[in-house]
């Protein structure tokens, strides 16, 4: 039960990461040219993007659950159970940042949430 609950903390926490930092750059644009002198103005930018930062904050929660998973569980569960994100990151990036997710995209996420189901099993 708590590899599960492990298991969920991080799905949700990678996704929500993978949503909030796509988000903020799409937001942001293009930066251009980074040279050495613009490499410090790009960081002071990205560090005054609170909603990047919290997107930060939620990758950092995903990789010590996963650590914390991988302790008390199989490698071979924890792989294959984090998957999930490739489902929810897919039907996020079509019905909320209204990306193009071709048939082939689509087929893969089926084949991976499968492969979910059956490790619950």
């Amino acid at each position: 039960m708590t590899a599960w609950l492990l298991v969920a903390s991080i799905v949700a926490s990678t996704c929500a990461s993978d949503y909030l930092q796509t988000r903020e750059m799409k937001r942001a644009g293009e930066v251009g040219r980074l040279g050495a002198s613009a490499f410090g103005r790009v960081l002071a930018a990205i560090a005054a993007r609170r909603v990047l930062r919290l997107g930060v904050y939620c990758m950092a929660v995903s990789f010590f659950a996963f650590l914390k998973l991988i302790q008390i569980a199989d490698l071979s569960f924890a792989v294959p159970a984090t998957a999930l994100t490739y489902v929810i990151n897919t039907a996020v990036a079509w019905g909320v940042l209204k990306e193009q997710v071709g048939g082939l995209r689509w087929a893969g996420t089926a084949l991976v949430a499968c492969g979910v189901v059956l490790l619950a099993l």
